[in-house]
């Protein structure tokens, strides 16, 4: 199974996930796409198999994928401070791939009936829910 991180300003969430794929024993290849350089080598410093950045990379990964995760921002154009372009939020939405979006306020999204947690429990559950997948 590929599994595509896609990540963007400073790689933060993708970088956190990886770490915890490892250390749950994910041996799988995990494919980390930023919408920058920062974001993509903080992804690869992580243990991701792969690294590749911009637009076309998340558009290319996201249909190669068989799980893609990141944060949920990833869906909604021009979000993650202008990072996600229109073309990559269609191109996540339109992927075949298991999706596990992991939520976030930065990107001003409010998903009704989610009990407010800190990141990093957000960030485990989508570890479970990609292992899950496996």
């Amino acid at each position: 199974m590929k599994i595509v991180v896609i990540d963007s300003q400073g790689g933060g969430f993708g970088r956190s996930l990886i770490e915890k794929l490892r250390l749950a024993g994910c041996n799988e290849q995990i494919i980390a796409v930023g919408t920058n350089a920062m974001a993509t080598s903080a992804m690869l410093r992580a243990g991701a198999s792969a690294g590749a950045t911009g637009e076309n990379a998340v558009i290319v990964n996201a249909g190669r994928a068989d799980i893609l995760a990141g944060p949920i921002g990833l869906v909604i154009a021009n979000s993650m401070l202008g990072e996600c372009s229109p073309a990559m939020a269609l191109a996540v939405a339109d992927s075949p791939a298991k999706k596990v979006l992991i939520p976030s306020s930065k990107c001003c999204i409010s998903i009704a009936g989610l009990p407010d947690l800190p990141l990093n429990d957000y960030i485990q559950d989508a570890v479970t829910r990609i292992l899950a997948l496996l």
